[in-house]
């Protein structure tokens, strides 16, 4: 059960991200879990010492949310050499 709520959990994740970001027009469903989950993982290293298993709280969704979109400028910054 816990593979299933870190793909539905990422897939809103990175939806929303993407859309702060306003890249949802350029990816689909699975670029979006890619994002959230990802985000996840680089928001746990940056505001959570590197641990995004403490379970789903506010804390860490914010935490995620705020990794997809650093994630998210990044390859904006690489692909367009501007965040937008």
């Amino acid at each position: 059960m816990g593979i299933i709520l870190w793909l539905v959990v990422g897939g809103i994740i990175g939806w929303l991200a993407s859309m702060v970001m306003r890249t949802d027009a350029q990816q689909g469903i699975l670029l979006n879990i890619v994002v959230g989950i990802v985000g996840a993982f680089v928001g746990g290293l940056i505001f959570s010492g590197g641990s995004i298993n403490d379970g789903l709280t506010l804390y860490s969704f914010l935490v995620s949310l705020v990794g997809a979109i650093i994630l998210l400028a990044i390859v904006n910054l690489v692909r367009r050499g501007s965040v937008r």
